[in-house]
């Protein structure tokens, strides 16, 4: 086992946890946060880095923040940056005393001319390949803050850490306690191979540092001492830490501004690793300080400074603080970085890091950041992508890195690095040099120059950024050319964050997008993220349903999944309501093709009565509604069920002689005259007791869906008023047998016999769905079907956005016929279907394409054909157990079609069925038994008086219809 990254995966969380505390409540936290920046623009950059994580209520906002630029813009060395950083903090605090505060300075005004495609934004937010625990990318930045967040806390009162900008710090900040006074020098363990490129510091053996090292050579180290039995030495990560009282000390330096002129200016340029390490070790000496070598060049000025510096801290010594274990990683160059982010990824999984963070690309043959990465790219192994749109068919060869572009069908080359950046006025550079090119050397890409690379003018400066990645590709020179510096000095560094933006919500759309194509889980889309998307993704999705035509079946699929999906992600109730919308616009649509209103239709009967049965579901029921049945086709078996030897749904139609229009329902009382259309095309209102009444004449062409007319003038093409009513026979309301969309269906019938209209059973079928849809109440086919057509039957159809239904009656033995009126019985459980609104709850698990949901709905059609395989030949035994398997695979899809007092009705009656399953989707309503042998429906209502006396719950007597 590695203990020792099982120790640095945990401190990484302790001090992630460390950090969300100090934002979240009163724990310690710094006072203030600085960044240096070498000038304004940079500065600028910096600044809107951190308002972006202000507002988005990421950093602790009981801490200052401030981005302190060199002074006009002239490089002061790290040392005079960080006498700048405290006159800044002592103006803003209106003090001359810091000795009480608590501040990180983070050294981060460098030009990364050795990374030049982290200059515009600053290597302090180059990117760490990890999300955070709170999904959003990591940056130096972050890691910082995070790390360094447990520090506070450990300072006996206040103090300055100084950090270096291009230094990742991982270490547990229990291991550290300051209470003293002077400075400590924050160290960790490596190999003495590693600390030759390094600065290393040297104990004296009592605690403090001794000497300070820089890049000296394994010998010198150990010569000198400073490699121990292990091959070790203290390497100096750039962290260092100076008492409340030192850093009064340095202020005093600059207290004025004749006193700050003279030591921050690009002339005395002092290090703070040099001048202000140097004289706290304990065998320096002053002569030996004026020889150090400086940030810049010699001078009388820095000689004057140095002596003023060791005057005024030389009376201070360093602690020398070891963290173990620990690690620290240096963004050195463009190669190193190349390799740490694809070769050697892998040594930091324990952290969290990944090849792959935030991109619709999951593969490990390159490395990929906040990139949208076309499924037909071809890209090289060990490759960077970052900050990029590689669109279309692009090639890019192997160990290259691609940084802020838009590529389209274009070839990168091999081991080169490829930088867009936008400008000001609306213009664009592309930079292209080679991944092991040093720019302060004279070679690009293997070419000798007459100046060091970062000073030469190569890259044309372009109208887009399009133009300008084939004017870097194709080494054109023609026109303005810039460098490596002055495009840095020219970046619009207020694009940077925009253009993250953007990627960032293309690569999570485009991958929400990808996932509705693939008919993804929609859990599987929730868990990849937590979070939920902004509403700029939301938009985005949206855009792509504008494109897709939803009268074809593949964008109708691909449009209702992007609503769903899109509502899951935001909880936006219109998105939901906008997917069912889509559903029932095309059910509409392809349904009414034929029944628009005619002026042609005649009343040709004086009066039309139609009596329909009622329909028990036996296997399939779910598999008809949509868009099941529009994307897969469905498959149901039912029948039709006369109760106490009647039909229970009845139609009346009656010519009048009045220009008028009467609907009833004589089962609930209702009775009302129209002279209105108005009135007559309101038929959505769940609450109107005339809305079936008026989708049906909508339906069959009646009377208009929107035209306005005179309802006088459509009452004389039909050659007279009309009188429509309804009746629903000692059912009660919430049965579960279909009753609404049959009596839609006796309503279609009737008027279509009453204007003469010859249709077969697909038009009738068909006006039902549109009436359903005229109505928003939504479901299948199966009900219309199972009451208009006689008997036991297959109903099938094809997949297909306008629904052909096929409906087959069932080959039964006289025997069988008989057996199954014998055996079979429904028994009501005394309460009303809850108005649940199945439609969307089972739906939306099919929309979302849940596993169980699938399963369910193919194998419920499975079903189906095995129990009219098994009744065919006569087998009603086993009809009963695949009817008894049918129920539990109802209650999987859906568990509000069960309750306690369903349950117990079954239970209660166990021993005297074969077979048991609910009637529609359950709830409530009847529930259908088939009994056993030589069992009457008198002795299951003695069992159900037993238990449920005259509570309503009740056997009834019905009969298959055939």
């Amino acid at each position: 086992m590695n203990y020792k990254a099982l120790f640095l995966k945990q401190s990484y969380l302790d001090n992630y946890d460390t950090y969300q505390a100090s934002i979240a409540s009163g724990a310690q936290t710094w006072d203030w946060v600085v960044l240096t920046a070498s000038n304004d623009q940079q500065a600028k950059a910096y600044e809107a880095q951190i308002d972006r994580r202000l507002r988005d209520g990421v950093l602790p906002s009981r801490t200052k923040y401030a981005v302190v630029p060199d002074p006009d813009g002239k490089r002061c060395g790290s040392g005079g940056a960080t006498l700048a950083v405290l006159r800044y903090v002592a103006q803003k605090e209106n003090t001359s005393d810091l000795s009480g505060l608590r501040i990180l300075c983070i050294h981060s005004g460098g030009d990364s001319k050795r990374i030049p495609q982290y200059s515009a934004c600053g290597k302090i937010f180059s990117p760490v390949p990890r999300f955070l625990p709170n999904g959003r990318r990591s940056t130096l930045f972050d890691e910082f803050l995070i790390g360094m967040s447990g520090i506070p806390a450990r300072l006996s009162s206040g103090g300055l850490l100084v950090c270096s900008g291009d230094v990742l710090l991982i270490f547990n900040p229990l291991q550290l306690d300051f209470y003293g006074e002077g400075a400590a020098a924050l160290s960790i363990k490596e190999r003495a191979v590693t600390g030759q490129n390094h600065g290393v510091f040297l104990g004296n053996g009592e605690g403090l540092v001794k000497r300070c090292l820089q890049k000296e050579s394994v010998e010198t180290l150990t010569a000198c001492g400073a490699v121990d039995k292990n091959n070790n030495v203290d390497i100096d990560i750039g962290a260092i830490i100076l008492s409340g009282q030192m850093v009064n000390a340095l202020y005093r330096l600059v207290d004025n501004d004749q006193k700050f002129a003279e030591l921050v200016n690009d002339r005395v340029c002092l290090s703070f690793y040099v001048d202000f390490l140097y004289p706290l070790a304990t065998d320096s000496t002053l002569e030996e300080f004026y020889k150090q070598i400086p940030e810049k060049d010699f001078s009388d000025e820095l000689t004057a400074a140095r002596e003023k510096i060791w005057n005024a801290i030389r009376t201070w010594r360093m602690k020398l603080i070891r963290f173990s274990p620990a690690s620290f990683l240096h963004f050195g160059t463009t190669k190193e970085m190349l390799a740490l982010l694809t070769k050697n990824i892998a040594d930091f999984c324990h952290l969290g890091w990944s090849e792959n963070v935030n991109s619709n690309y999951h593969g490990t043959d390159f490395a990929v950041y906040n990139s949208y990465v076309s499924p037909q790219a071809h890209i090289g192994k060990n490759c960077y992508v970052e900050d990029s749109d590689v669109q279309g068919n692009v090639t890019i060869g192997e160990g290259s890195i691609v940084s802020g572009v838009t590529l389209s069908n274009v070839t990168v080359p091999s081991g080169v690095v490829l930088h867009g950046l936008k400008l000001a006025e609306d213009r664009y550079v592309c930079r292209i040099y080679g991944v092991e090119d040093n720019p302060k050397k004279n070679v690009w890409k293997g070419k000798l120059l007459e100046a060091p690379l970062w000073t030469t003018p190569l890259f044309r400066v372009c109208k887009t950024m399009q133009e300008a990645v084939v004017a870097a590709l194709s080494d054109d020179r023609s026109g303005e050319l810039l460098s490596l510096k002055d495009s840095f000095n020219s970046a619009d560094v207020t694009a940077i964050i925009p253009w993250q933006d953007k990627l960032d919500d293309k690569i999570i759309a485009e991958t929400v997008l990808e996932a509705v194509a693939a008919f993804t889980p929609i859990n599987d889309v929730l868990k990849a993220f937590p979070h939920g998307v902004s509403d700029r993704v939301e938009r985005y999705l949206l855009d792509r349903v504008d494109a897709l035509d939803e009268n074809e079946l593949e964008d109708f699929s691909q449009k209702i999944r992007i609503y769903y999906y899109a509502y899951k992600l935001t909880g936006h109730k219109t998105l939901l309501d906008n997917c069912f919308k889509t559903i029932c616009n095309v059910i509409f649509h392809a349904a009414v093709k034929n029944a628009a209103y005619s002026p042609e239709n005649r009343i040709v009967k004086d009066e039309v009565v139609v009596r329909l049965p009622v329909r028990v579901n036996w296997g399939g029921g779910w598999s008809d509604t949509p868009p099941h049945c529009m994307e897969h086709g469905g498959t149901v078996l039912n029948a039709a069920v006369l109760l106490n030897g009647e039909y229970p749904i009845e139609v009346t139609l009656k010519k009048i002689a009045e220009k008028k229009i009467i609907l009833a329902s004589t089962d609930i009382g209702s009775y009302r005259e129209f002279e209105e259309l108005s009135e007559l095309q309101a038929c959505n209102d769940p609450h109107d007791a005339f809305a079936l009444h008026k989708a049906a004449l909508i339906a069959c062409g009646v009377i208009p869906y929107r035209e306005q007319l005179s309802l006088q003038e459509i009452c004389e093409n039909l050659g007279g008023g009309l009188y429509m009513n309804t009746r629903v026979i000692n059912i009660p309301k919430g049965s579960g047998l279909g009753t609404s969309s049959i009596l839609a269906g006796a309503c279609v019938k009737g008027i279509f016999e009453f204007l003469g209209i010859e249709a077969d059973e697909n038009a009738l079928y068909n006006r039902v769905l549109c009436m359903e849809q005229l109505m928003s109440t939504g479901g299948g086919w199966q009900d219309q079907v199972g009451g208009l057509a006689k008997g036991i039957k297959m109903v099938t159809s094809r997949k297909g956005l306008a629904q052909q239904i096929s409906c087959a009656p069932l080959k039964l033995s006289d025997e069988t016929v008989a057996e199954l009126n014998e055996r079979f019985a429904l028994v009501y459980t005394g309460q009303r279907r809850l108005a649940r609104n199945l439609l969307r709850e089972v739906m939306v698990k099919y929309i979302g394409s849940e596993p169980n949901a699938l399963d369910v709905l193919s194998k419920i059609q499975q079903f189906a054909v095995l129990m009219r395989f098994e009744l065919e030949r006569g087998n009603v035994d086993r009809f009963c157990e695949l009817l008894n398997e049918h129920w539990e695979l109802s209650k999987r899809l859906d568990g509000g079609c069960t309750n306690t007092c369903i349950d117990q009705i079954f239970l209660s009656i166990d021993d005297l069925i074969d077979g048991h399953m609910i009637c529609g989707a359950g709830g409530g309503g009847f529930l259908q038994v088939v009994m056993k042998r030589g069992v009457s429906v008198d002795m299951l209502n003695d069992r159900l008086n037993e238990v449920f006396a005259d509570s309503g719950v009740v056997a009834w007597k019905c009969n298959l219809l055939f």
